[in-house]
C-alpha cells in the first residue's frame, strides 16, 4: 500500500553519487499545482481556486487552452531533453542548471508538482497495423529530439502524454512505484471520466498559468545538444511491437482450471525455445506487496517441468495426452513458484542483500557470485510482467540486456494485450519474430489441452 503514497507529488532528484525520491505531499503544504508542457515549454497550472475547492472540469480545460494559445511556437531549446541523458551526466548538468536563481525556481516547480500533463505534437501518420507500436514508442520515450522527448521531464514520477491525434497514455519513473499502483490509478481515472460532473463552474475568471523561465548559458546548451545526440541514439535501438492476441483472453485458461499468468509464462517459453534452441533466463516481478516497504522479488519461469513440457512438444515418440499432462504440470510448477515468490520465499532478493551486505561491510564478496552460472542466471533474457488492468491497454519497457527482450502483457477476458521489445542493435532479436512465435505458441498449447482433456475421476 505504501506505494500509493509515493506517486503523486514526488519527484526523482539526481545526485553526483545517487539520486534520491523526493515526495513533496509530506510536508506542511501539499502541492496545489500541475506542471503542463507543450512545444517544449513548461507552465505552472494551479488545480486548486484560492478557498481550497478543486478546479472543475471545465476550469481546468480553459487554463488548458490558455497554455495551448500562448505556446504555438516550438522552443527553440528543449531543456526536459536534458533528463533522458546518462544519471552521471545529468546530474552534473542538473548542477550546473539550478546555479541560476530563474532555473532552479522552475526546476523545483517542475519537481514540487503532483504530476505533469504533456501536450504532445502530431507524430507521423502511420498505417493501422503499426499504429499501436508507434504510440507505444511515443509514451515511452516520445519518438526522439525531432519530435516530443522534449516534452517531458523524465525524473517526474507520473506525466500523463496527450497527443494531437487523440492518442494519451502515460510515462512513469520507476523508482518510487511498481506497475500496478499506476494502473489502479488509471483505472481509477477512466472510471472518473465516465461519471458526469455536478459542480457547476464558478464564473470567477482565472489567472494566467505562469510560464517557467530558463536562463540557456552556452554550457547548458551544449548538455541539451549532448542528451540529444545520446537519446536519437537509443530511440533509433529500441524496437517496440505492441500486439493484441484476439483468439482468446484469460477466460480459456481459467475454463481449464491453469493460472493465465502461468499459461502465458509457458507459452513464452515455448516461443523462446523455438527460436533458439534453449531456455533462457526469465524474469517475472513478483509483487511482496504483504510486506511493508515491499516491492519485487523474482519468478523464474525457466523451470525443469518447464522445459520437459517445451521439448516434448517437438518430440514425434510422445503422444499428445503426455504433452498435455507436462504443460499442466509447467504451469502447476509455475504457480507454486509464484506463491513461494510473493511470500518472501523466492532467490533474488536475498542473494541481492547478501552481496551488497558484503560491499558495504567491505568484506570479500562470497565466490558465488563470481561464479559463471551466477552470472548465467542474472543475465535476463527474458524480462517479463504481468501488469493487468481492467482498462483495455498495455504497459511498456525495453529489454534489461543487449541480447534479450521485454515482454509486459494484460490478459484480458477475451484477448490479450502485449508489448514486446528488442535492439536493434543485435542481430539475434526481433520484436516482430518473437511475436509471431508467441501468437503461435498460444494457438498450439490451447490446442492441446482442448483434444485432450483432463481425465475426470
Amino acid at each position: 500500500m505504501n506505494q500509493y503514497y509515493q506517486i503523486l507529488s514526488s519527484c526523482r532528484i539526481p545526485g553526483p553519487k545517487r539520486d534520491s525520491v523526493v515526495n513533496y505531499a509530506k510536508g506542511k503544504k501539499s502541492p496545489t499545482h500541475i506542471t503542463v508542457v507543450h512545444n517544449f515549454q513548461f507552465f505552472q497550472l494551479d488545480v486548486y481556486s484560492s478557498n481550497g475547492s478543486p478546479l472543475t472540469t471545465d476550469q481546468i480545460f480553459i487554463q488548458l487552452e490558455k497554455i495551448w494559445n500562448t505556446s504555438l511556437q516550438t522552443n527553440k531549446e528543449p531543456i526536459g531533453i536534458l533528463t533522458s541523458n546518462h544519471r552521471n551526466s545529468w546530474a552534473k548538468a542538473y548542477n550546473n542548471l539550478i546555479k541560476d536563481k530563474t532555473n532552479k525556481e522552475s526546476v523545483r516547480t517542475i519537481e514540487k508538482s503532483i504530476f505533469t500533463v504533456c501536450l504532445d505534437a502530431p507524430i507521423p501518420r502511420v498505417s493501422d497495423d503499426v499504429y499501436k507500436s508507434r504510440v507505444a514508442a511515443q509514451m515511452l520515450h516520445g519518438g526522439g529530439s525531432r519530435w516530443n522527448s522534449g516534452n517531458r521531464w523524465f525524473d517526474k514520477t507520473l506525466q500523463f502524454i496527450v497527443a494531437e491525434d487523440g492518442s494519451c497514455g502515460l510515462v512513469y519513473e520507476h523508482a518510487p512505484s511498481e506497475g500496478p499502483p499506476i494502473v489502479a490509478l488509471l483505472d481509477h481515472i477512466v472510471e472518473y471520466t465516465k461519471k458526469p460532473e455536478l459542480v457547476r463552474s464558478p464564473m470567477v475568471p482565472l489567472p494566467m498559468p505562469k510560464k517557467l523561465r530558463f536562463n540557456i548559458t552556452p554550457e547548458i546548451k551544449n548538455d541539451i545538444e549532448d542528451a540529444k545526440q545520446n537519446l536519437n541514439i537509443m530511440v533509433q535501438d529500441l524496437d517496440i511491437k505492441v500486439i493484441v492476441f484476439h483468439q482468446f483472453g484469460k477466460n480459456f485458461p481459467k475454463s481449464e482450471k491453469i493460472s493465465p499468468d502461468a499459461f502465458i509464462q509457458v507459452a513464452l517459453q515455448l516461443a523462446y525455445y523455438r527460436m533458439y534452441g534453449e531456455l533462457c533466463s526469465t524474469y517475472e516481478s513478483a509483487s511482496l506487496r504483504m510486506f511493508r516497504l515491499g516491492r519485487t522479488d523474482t519468478i523464474r519461469s525457466a523451470s525443469v517441468d518447464v522445459l520437459k513440457f517445451v521439448q516434448s512438444m517437438s518430440a514425434d515418440n510422445i503422444q499428445d495426452q503426455e504433452k498435455a499432462e507436462l504443460l499442466r504440470r509447467a504451469t502447476q510448477a509455475h504457480r507454486s513458484y509464484t506463491d513461494m515468490a510473493i511470500r518472501g520465499n523466492a532467490i533474488d532478493r536475498h542473494l541481492l542483500g547478501l552481496k551488497l551486505q558484503a560491499i558495504e561491510d567491505l568484506v570479500s564478496i562470497p565466490e558465488l557470485f563470481m561464479d559463471t552460472a551466477y552470472a548465467v542466471a542474472m543475465h535476463f533474457n527474458l524480462s517479463t510482467s504481468q501488469v493487468p488492468a481492467k482498462t483495455d491497454c498495455v504497459m511498456c519497457f525495453g529489454p534489461v540486456v543487449p541480447d534479450g527482450y521485454g515482454v509486459c502483457y494484460n490478459p484480458m477476458a477475451e484477448h490479450i494485450n502485449f508489448a514486446i521489445s528488442a535492439f536493434n542493435s543485435c542481430s539475434e532479436t526481433n520484436a516482430a519474430r518473437m511475436s509471431h512465435y508467441m501468437e503461435q505458441a498460444l494457438l498450439d498449447m490451447r490446442l492441446l489441452l482442448q483434444s485432450n482433456p483432463k481425465s475426470k475421476l
